[in-house]
């Protein structure tokens, strides 16, 4: 267990004593109670979780290699299943069929100057027990690079955004017919090989640099946490942010009789061939470079000089794959509604890892069963929820959200009936709640957190959130943690399975984690084990209690609140921040492309160049226009409205509320409808996959966020024209919602003036 730091302590002491941190500020709608019954049913909750429970799943989950496919997939799906039924849920398998490849040959081999080839192993440890399990291990590879066979010069692109391309073209240096090396690390691995594809690049290589990932961090495993030089991070580069799921049958389940495309004509693998190694095997190509030296920022750890090239490095990569369909098994679980039965209540985690798998993602599965577990006990002490819950393991999370997006697109129309929310975890570790997601849900689980104890600090986890966030938060950030009712949560990008849930199918979504207190490099590794976990990570298991308490109380107060606690002044609040980005971009891009267009006509970037690169000067960029933010702004504003209106008609309804099934109903109806109205069912700008007009993954960042991504990204990529008639179809989409709450709105005042 870790100490709380001092200066954290004083915080907390301070906010704890604080008058106005203990309550929200006067003009903001203050979260209502749970009902007394159901309070005292999520604290009977609360004390059910046990961590030796959660430690024995995750012994017996990460027992073996269990990646989409292999035997002990299989068999961790059906014991899943058959604990489900143990506990009392109605359970199910579903499967699916989907495209997985996985590697029959991998190569990579200096060639020019010296010669040297790449190991492309990870090696067993001689105390990690599992490290060894050679014949049932995945080797290391990126799922869904095509096949490739290629020779050719190497370049070093630093993180390989589109950002350090820029860079390389005001160096002179192209990497057209070259072979890429990128670190990992600033954006998602299948970004890289997309990026360098577009630029000419004929392969790709991405590696774990040990200033970002290794031995500068501290000491490397077996002896601390982090990645050791043979370590390799394995992973899909998909190109998930124009769709995830099976890549032969995008928008439909892989179901058996579901149309599938030719894999030839699946637009999500990669263009180029790719191969992910460690800092060990990367370390002699990079040695090899000449050309520029890497500015500061693109430096490493590695004991070399970081040059970019090209030459005289050439390597040849050489990749092929088997390109197979493999079972996908989702286990189903369901306890019925007693009141609302209609209405679904859907919490997930997956259960496939690329190898072991013990912190990604059995620990946060480990935890899902154990709530399930405590669920089945309350059950038997009288609980019986009023909406009906709905528990999944999905499969298939690690190569491309594989088994959450099927079940998401075959059961779209039964969830546009029934679904009310979705709640994701996906591994944790110690320290700080973190909490993504929709914000009409913001206030909510703000609530919940007031109401489960941090177990090293021993406050609720939301003061300790709220005590780092006023340590360690930047400027704003801080303020508002010390001024607003509620903590902020994130905005959800990509990278797990709230993905199908929230941005295609419009259903309002968390994903909650512990973490921030431990470091660790062994992420997608074969160290990523049931012995690393318990020596470095959440080692007695208490933050899995806490993240058990965590979301168990959030889905039984979702399922048993009579009215559904959708809250929109956070939600406001957020848009209305939003709107105040997308203007501070606009304006910051033109004063960074005035001040490029300056720089250029003073001659700053000729003299960067490599003097054996053609010298043909770089081009002036026409400055951004004015955008019309208008109806964006009034947009916004009617929702900031419309939110308070609704605030204050529930407080006034909420007496005849009680005991009305039929208001209720229709109320919730309405509720249940909110997230939907951000929806557009053509979906984003050439990605129609993703219909969400608040929340994608970003186009050329993968995972991270891009919040209102039609507007942001288009100014991004200075298409201006674009970006207003993106403001129009955002606008639209906020009115959609306000109305609908004023819908709501007029019902309770309506029920609230009748004798």
């Amino acid at each position: 267990m870790k100490l709380v730091p001092l200066l954290m302590f004083v915080v907390l002491a301070a906010v704890t004593a604080s008058p106005s941190a203990q309550a929200p500020s006067a003009n903001v709608l203050a979260p209502p109670k749970p009902l007394e019954a159901a309070k005292a049913w999520d604290e009977s909750f609360r004390a059910l979780p046990q961590p030796t429970n959660i430690k024995n799943h995750m012994q017996r989950l990460s027992a073996r290699p269990h990646h989409v496919g292999s035997a002990y997939d299989k068999n961790n799906a059906e014991w899943i299943l058959a604990k489900f039924k143990e506990w009392g849920w109605d359970a199910e398998i579903e499967r699916f069929d989907v495209l997985f490849p996985t590697p029959k040959e991998r190569r990579l081999e200096l060639v020019e100057p010296t010669k040297f080839t790449a190991k492309l192993e990870e090696p067993t440890v001689s105390v990690d027990p599992t490290s060894g399990q050679k014949t049932e291990q995945l080797p290391s590879y990126n799922a869904y690079s095509i096949d490739g066979d290629v020779t050719a010069p190497l370049v070093y692109v630093n993180y390989g955004r589109p950002e350090d391309y820029d860079q390389l073209d005001r160096f002179g240096v192209s990497v057209r017919g070259a072979i890429v090396i990128a670190r990992y690390g600033q954006s998602w691995r299948g970004i890289k090989p997309k990026v360098a594809g577009e630029h000419g690049a004929i392969g790709c290589l991405i590696y774990s640099d040990p200033k970002d990932d290794g031995y500068a961090m501290g000491p490397v495993f077996p002896n601390g946490p982090m990645r050791p030089s043979d370590g390799v991070q394995r992973g899909s580069v998909m190109d998930m942010p124009v769709y995830p799921g099976d890549p032969l049958t995008p928008g439909v389940g892989a179901t058996p009789g579901a149309k599938r495309l030719s894999i030839s004509e699946a637009t999500t693998l990669t263009k180029i061939p790719v191969l992910p190694i460690s800092y060990g095997d990367a370390q002699p190509l990079l040695a090899a470079l000449t050309g520029l030296t890497a500015p500061d920022t693109w430096r490493g750890a590695l004991p070399i000089t970081y040059r970019i090239g090209p030459g005289p490095a050439k390597v040849h990569l050489k990749v092929a794959f088997n390109w197979d369909q493999k079972p996908l098994y989702d286990v189903i679980a369901r306890i019925l509604g007693s009141t609302f039965p209609g209405e679904w209540i859907i919490r997930g985690n997956h259960h496939d890892a690329w190898v072991n798998g013990a912190a990604d993602p059995v620990s946060g599965m480990s935890v899902a069963l154990e709530e399930a577990r405590a669920l089945g006990e309350l059950r038997k002490q009288g609980w019986s929820p009023k909406r009906t819950i709905v528990y999944a393991a999905w499969d298939g999370e690690e190569p491309a959200l594989l088994g959450s997006t099927e079940w998401v697109e075959t059961h779209g129309d039964d969830l546009k009936q029934h679904a009310v929310a979705y709640i994701n975890t996906d591994g944790y570790g110690r320290g700080f709640l973190d909490v993504s997601g929709s914000h009409s849900l913001e206030r909510f689980i703000n609530g919940v957190a007031r109401d489960v104890n941090d177990p090293e600090a021993n406050v609720s986890v939301w003061k300790r959130r709220q005590a780092q966030t006023i340590v360690r938060g930047p400027a704003e950030a801080r303020k508002d943690a010390r001024e607003r009712a509620d903590l902020r949560i994130g905005a959800l990008g990509s990278g797990s399975d709230y993905s199908p849930f929230l941005q295609h199918a419009g259903i309002a979504s968390l994903n909650i984690s512990f973490g921030n207190e431990d470091e660790d490099g062994i992420y997608h590794s074969i160290y990523d084990d049931f012995y690393f976990y318990t020596h470095f990570l959440d080692t007695d298991l208490a933050y899995g209690r806490a993240l058990a308490q965590t979301v168990g109380t959030a889905v039984i107060r979702l399922a048993d609140s009579d009215v559904l606690p959708f809250e929109f002044t956070d939600l406001s609040d957020t848009v209305e921040m939003y709107v105040k980005e997308l203007h501070d971009l606009l304006s910051h891009r033109q004063d960074d492309i005035r001040e490029r267009n300056r720089q250029i006509q003073d001659g700053v970037f000729a003299a960067m160049k490599d003097p054996r690169a053609p010298q043909a000067p770089p081009k002036l960029e026409a400055v951004p226009p004015a955008i019309n933010f208008a109806p964006l702004e009034n947009a916004a504003t009617a929702l900031a409205e419309s939110a308070r209106r609704y605030g204050n008609a529930l407080g006034s309804a909420r007496p005849r509320l009680a005991g009305n099934a039929a208001a209720l109903r229709a109320l919730n109806a309405k509720l249940r409808d909110g997230e939907a109205q951000l929806i557009d069912a053509a979906g984003l700008p050439n990605r129609e996959w993703y219909r969400h007009l608040l929340y994608a993954p970003g186009f050329y960042t993968g995972y991270s966020v891009k919040t209102v991504p039609g507007v942001r990204e288009n100014i991004e990529q200075s298409r201006y024209a674009d970006a207003e008639r993106e403001v129009v179809r955002v606008s639209r989409a906020l009115t959609r919602l306000a109305a609908l709450v004023d819908l709501a709105s007029a019902d309770l005042e309506k029920l609230a003036r009748e004798r």
